[in-house]
């Protein structure tokens, strides 16, 4: 029988990072570039078969997304370069989707929406759902040749700028109670694959 896949996944800080249980954990840090730098080392010690990317995010009220709602993303995308030509920087990174699939069958309750990436909060005009890590995240995995995934739980609306209103104990609570769920049902779907 074949070992089970190695899953290193990726939080920003200690609070979003469950305890590891049979996978790899890494803090990557807050934003996309110390993301993408931490990501990649990280990557680079380990060698995942594949990342994954957990964390907290903001949904724009208009998304009507509670908070702890598990958001599954279908794309990662970096929303500090949508002005750029495509030529020059990839912005956009689809997700694997038998990573997408396997997660949605394990969480029938969770959205699956693109997640933007921003240095800021509010810098994701064109997206539902908004982090800082992600994109980095994922294209240090694309350039790696490793399939990555980004999970988030919603905190907060994206418009409230008063973080005393933002749920973080819930949005905590949910990704790293998800974890153990989410390591599983990607192990069982790239054993498959």
């Amino acid at each position: 029988m074949d070992p089970a896949p190695r899953i290193l996944v990726l939080a920003a800080t200690d609070r979003e990072l469950a305890p590891p249980q049979g996978w790899l954990a890494a803090l990557c840090g807050v934003g996309p570039v110390e993301a993408a730098v931490s990501a990649a080392l990280a990557i680079a010690e380990h060698r995942p078969d594949v990342v994954v990317q957990v964390g907290i995010a903001g949904a724009r009220r208009s998304a009507n997304l509670a908070p702890g709602t598990l958001v599954i993303g279908s794309d990662a995308l970096y929303c500090d370069l949508a002005d750029l030509p495509a030529a020059w920087a990839t912005a956009s990174i689809a997700t694997n989707p038998v990573l997408v699939e396997a997660l949605q069958r394990q969480f029938p309750g969770a959205v699956t929406h693109p997640i933007g990436t921003s240095g800021h909060v509010g810098g994701t005009s064109a997206c539902d759902v908004e982090a800082m890590e992600g994109f980095g995240v994922l294209r240090a995995a694309q350039r790696a040749n490793i399939p990555a995934i980004e999970v988030r739980a919603i905190s907060n609306e994206i418009e409230e700028p008063d973080r005393a209103r933002w749920h973080f104990q819930t949005a905590f609570h949910a990704i790293t109670s998800a974890t153990p769920m989410l390591v599983k049902a990607l192990q069982e779907a790239f054993h498959r694959a």
